[in-house]
């Protein structure tokens, strides 16, 4: 295996990377540089040392492309990612949620001419897709994390597609320079990624996801845990575990603060009071008086019977002011393990105060205590916030950050970059941008997908057109609330909506491979659990007997 050179190209970009640093700090704003890569994001921290890797081939992997190897410290120049074809199209795509991994899929599955056929590359920060939807089972025991988080290197084995565990640290599309979007291949734009690799490409795809927004109400980033990557949910589970360690055997209770009760606000607060049970107080805080509000009736009206057996309580019509850290100074009936509510709550824990304040006048101000601050409210998209300036590659970006969009998923003015999920700006009918869902990156990825091959052969692009086929919330291990959207007013709820929510995602996992092992386990469990309910249902007749 021989390494390949570094040519005079990177050495070229370098040292216009080095000159345009300046400029760059101007138009990237100082919280993008300094961010971690939550959740989906890419985007790198500019102030860490970067890895550098060496791209070699060999006769293996001739038609897969490059083979990475750490370059040591003394090399620290930029590399041109070397595609195994010139002449064969190259796809770059970024991001492995819904969005990216399902587009590299899709076009894996088309059928292509032998001369068209992409190259393509996956760009994610994690070496794991996560199915978020199933995140709450995680915390229930309910799967396994290789059920709902393979890994990307064992998704795409069979595949043709490439993947990269980096960060994006610049986007540089010059599609917009005289690069049209038609079938010839030259290049789109180079994308500058975390280690030092730079990968020139035809077509680009924005399929970043979204991070928690955090930033919003003094404490949250420091005292609150978000629950959107997989990383969010050990961590949880792993605050959880401690918790009830700390508490087991002991006459107090664990208080849980949840900030937002939308979808995944209710979905956590549901699983965290069923696995608590009576050792657990469960407060849900929401600004609108209702919870759910773009939840279909008969869902909501399904979450709050199950959230009232479960004594969760909610605070609605209140929005959280700030979060601090219990201190010494604080009174002396918290210092005493008593919350304003007259709850015991566990003595030598690290407790949070909530200031909450009403959404209306007229109603008095709140302050909980929580041993665990679970923060489901706001998100934001990755992609940098490029302002109207004299570069004119800057992306056409909303307030929210989400790159605007055509109707055919194309960027606006960049003809070879496609966005969908979180990371695009695309309105329904009615002017509205559309949900940032699963379901919606889902069916995005599809068209993404298809109209890549038309674009690379020449086709007519299609427009996307969403269609709601229901909504699904988990309410705990054997519950849940479904509302399919082709029957009017039918919902399933209980064990036959769990049974329903849980075959529906089963059939959307990724690959047919995996969907046939992590089928196999669930249908193990479900015997092992049905045998163990007929011998503990037998053993309680015997007994009474």
């Amino acid at each position: 295996m021989s390494p390949i050179a570094v040519t005079a190209s990177a050495t070229t970009s370098l040292l216009a990377f080095h000159r345009g640093a300046k400029q760059w700090n101007k138009i990237i704003p100082s919280y993008w540089r300094r961010s971690s890569g939550i959740g989906s994001s890419l985007f790198a921290n500019s102030h860490r040392k970067p890895l550098q890797f060496r791209f070699s081939t060999s006769a293996a992997n001739e038609s897969s492309g490059g083979v990475a190897e750490e370059i040591s410290g003394s090399e620290k120049l930029p590399i041109n990612f070397v595609w195994s074809d010139n002449k064969k199209p190259r796809v770059c795509i970024l991001g492995g949620g819904f969005g990216g991994l399902y587009t590299a899929l899709r076009l894996e599955s088309l059928e292509w001419p032998d001369d068209k056929k992409p190259q393509i590359v996956l760009v994610d920060q994690s070496e794991r897709f996560v199915f978020k939807p199933m995140l709450y089972e995680l915390l229930s025991g309910e799967v396994e994390e290789w059920e709902i988080a393979p890994r990307f290197s064992d998704l795409l084995a069979n595949s043709s597609v490439q993947f990269f565990k980096d960060r994006v640290k610049l986007l540089q599309p010059s599609d917009h320079l005289g690069t049209n979007g038609s079938n010839t291949s030259s290049c789109g734009g180079t994308v500058h990624l975390d280690s030092g690799l730079l990968i020139e490409y035809d077509w680009l795809v924005l399929a970043l996801g979204a991070e928690a927004k955090l930033d919003v109400v003094p404490g949250a980033a420091e005292f609150a845990f978000p629950f959107t990557t997989l990383e969010d949910a050990r961590k949880v589970n792993d605050k959880l575990t401690t918790l009830e360690r700390t508490t087991f055997g002991k006459d107090f209770q664990i208080s849980v603060a949840i900030v937002g009760c939308g979808y995944s606000g209710v979905e956590l607060a549901a699983t965290v009071a069923e696995r608590l049970q009576n050792k657990g107080i469960i407060r849900a805080i929401n600004v609108d008086p209702i919870i759910c509000p773009n939840a279909p009736p008969s869902n909501r009206e399904a979450a709050l019977k199950v959230l009232s057996s479960r004594k969760v309580e909610l605070l609605l019509g209140y929005f959280v002011r700030g979060i601090r850290r219990v201190s010494e100074s604080d009174s002396s009936d918290t210092s005493a393990g008593v919350d304003e509510n007259h709850i015991e709550v566990a003595h030598n824990l690290e407790k949070y105060i909530l200031e909450l304040q009403p959404a209306e006048r007229g109603i008095q101000n709140k302050i909980i205590e929580a041993d665990l601050v679970l923060w489901t409210v706001g998100s934001k998209p990755p992609l940098p916030q490029l302002e109207p300036s004299d570069f004119p590659f800057v992306l056409p970006l909303n307030a929210r950050g989400q790159a605007e969009t055509d109707e055919t998923l194309r960027v606006k003015g960049h003809p070879r970059i496609f966005a969908l999920g979180d990371s695009s700006a695309l309105r329904d009918s009615n002017g509205r941008i559309l949900p940032a869902t699963a379901q919606v990156a889902f069916q995005q990825a599809d068209f993404t997908g298809w109209n890549l091959w038309a674009a690379i052969n020449g086709r007519p692009l299609l427009p996307f057109r969403f269609q709601n086929l229901g909504e699904m919330m988990t309410l705990g291990r054997y519950d849940a609330a479904i509302s399919p959207s082709f029957v009017e007013g039918l919902t399933l709820e209980g064990p036959i909506g769990h049974t329903a929510r849980k075959l529906a995602y089963l059939i959307r996992l990724p690959t047919d491979e995996h969907k046939l092992k992590v089928g196999i386990s669930w249908l193990t469990k479900s015997a092992i659990d049905s045998v163990s309910l007929l011998q503990s249902t037998l053993t309680k007749v015997l007994s009474n007997s």
